[in-house]
């Protein structure tokens, strides 16, 4: 089991998903987490159930859009040893449906949260000459979804920032890498397939778009997480892991 004791943890979009499982493994492999997300009652009730587990952790409000909110927090937090920057939102739709305000609203969280949290809490790590940096992408990242036009644009553009960082920054120490899932099977997808005119027909449908018949589970994300933050994955940088059940092997 790889171990994060004594590591500063910072999540956005902790309070739910992906975040909220990453939150939990951090904690369980020794970090002290920061739950950070916009809504305060989600966040409040992970950190809870954090401490219950015998995790440390606390619960900070951030709108990871907010440059002054990021800079806010990094001064009033220690140093990171990890930062998350996992919130981000979607939309549906082809170009004919997607409105510019549609790809603009993705844009300011899918990217530049991540920038904004970067710029916050990078200089610090940087300064130190060690950290991870994981930026949760997606399988749109890498290939384009259909009906997703402003989803797979930010996520390129995550996958982008991500190599950027590494590029620039990993001779210091601190390593900067991505994950890209494939469908996730989060309270947030199972709130968007209950209003498919055919729930049982829409899950079986985002289901088979992987290999093995399956949506991931976020534990099962939130396990590769845990090994980029760790110390043993001191080789790797740059890098974006595909957990996607094989949808990237090709059709």
């Amino acid at each position: 089991m790889f171990n994060l004791t004594a590591k500063f943890a910072l999540i956005t979009g902790a309070g739910s998903g992906i975040g909220q499982a990453i939150a939990h493994a951090f904690a369980a492999a020794g970090a002290q987490v920061w739950v950070a997300d916009r809504d305060t009652v989600a966040g409040r009730t992970t950190v809870a159930a954090l401490r219950a587990a015998g995790g440390k952790a606390e619960f900070v409000a951030l709108d990871v859009a907010s440059e002054a909110d990021a800079l806010a927090l990094a001064a009033r937090l220690p140093a990171m040893d990890l930062l998350v920057n996992n919130a981000g939102i979607g939309h549906v739709g082809s170009l004919l449906g997607t409105a510019a305000a549609d790809l603009d609203r993705l844009y300011t969280v899918n990217v530049r949260g991540p920038f904004n949290l970067s710029k916050a809490f990078v200089p610090a790590m940087l300064a130190r000459g060690s950290g991870s940096v994981i930026n949760l992408a997606s399988i749109g990242g890498v290939v384009a979804v259909r009906d997703r036009l402003a989803y797979t644009v930010t996520k390129h553009a995550v996958v982008g920032l991500t190599r950027a960082l590494a590029l620039d920054h990993s001779h210091t120490g601190v390593r900067f890498n991505a994950i890209c899932p494939g469908r996730v099977e989060t309270p947030f997808v199972k709130s968007r397939i209950a209003e498919y005119p055919d729930p049982a027909q829409a899950y079986r449908d985002m289901s088979a778009t992987q290999l093995t018949g399956r949506m991931a589970r976020p534990e099962e994300i939130a396990a590769a997480a845990v090994y980029l933050a760790s110390d043993e994955a001191a080789m790797v940088t740059g890098s974006c892991l595909m957990i996607d059940g094989g949808w990237s092997a090709g059709k």
